[in-house]
């Protein structure tokens, strides 16, 4: 971001603040439509593309200087909303790739995958940016600011950014006609090394994934 950039958001830190607020709505509106299911076969190209948008704004976040909110200590917001029923739906329309396994630092040496799931991921960064929205709805925009930028680098942006790669990952695979390695028994309850990983994801899927995953290749 240019310095002339950063001066003019600046100068007007309530025209960043609505436009981060509509990029992060977008999110939000476009995912939750996603997990309804009613295009099955557009489920990976979309969250690829909602999950790519969302990191541009998470992208402006970080470049942006630190945010101070006007409290000392976080207002109430309310209760959490509830992103049980999204996380459910997300996994039975991601099944059989959701599980996936991730470097979480790539500067820790010799760190071991582990594995994660899409679905859990993405409930957890809506539940990330639906706490700075009741924010930014009540009025407390500064608050809403430090909140998304303080997450982004402590939660949502790593996250967002592991599934953009698992996302994009299988439609490599499936554009590129190639088998996807199957994580054989691989579950987020597990806690495994190297090789342990290598065992699991040694099987090779016997049929395209295309069809299964419900993915239609676009022209």
């Amino acid at each position: 971001m240019s310095d002339a950039t950063l001066h003019a958001i600046a100068q007007n830190p309530d025209d960043f603040a609505v436009q981060i607020a509509d990029q992060i709505e977008s999110f939000l509106v476009a995912v939750t439509e996603v997990a309804k299911g009613d295009e099955p076969g557009s489920t990976v190209p979309f969250l690829l593309l909602e999950v790519s948008q969302l990191l541009l704004a998470g992208g402006r976040l970080g470049a942006h200087e630190d945010f101070l909110p006007d409290e000392r200590y976080e207002p109430d917001p309310g209760p959490e909303p509830d992103a049980d029923g999204l996380r459910e739906n997300l996994a039975r329309l991601l099944d059989p790739v959701d599980v996936y396994s991730e470097v979480f630092d790539p500067y820790a040496p010799r760190t071991a995958p582990v594995a994660a799931r899409i679905s859990d991921d993405l409930a957890d960064v809506i539940t990330d940016l639906g706490h700075g929205m009741v924010h930014y709805r009540a009025g407390r925009t500064a608050e809403a600011l430090w909140w998304w930028q303080f997450s982004y680098f402590s939660n949502w942006g790593p996250t967002a950014s592991a599934v953009l790669r698992a996302l994009q990952s299988v439609l490599i695979h499936v554009r590129l006609n190639q088998p996807l390695e199957e994580l054989d028994g691989l579950d987020t309850d597990q806690d495994l090394g190297d090789e342990a990983l290598e065992v699991e994801a040694g099987r090779v899927m016997a049929e395209e994934i295309g069809t299964p995953l419900g993915i239609r290749q676009v022209r």
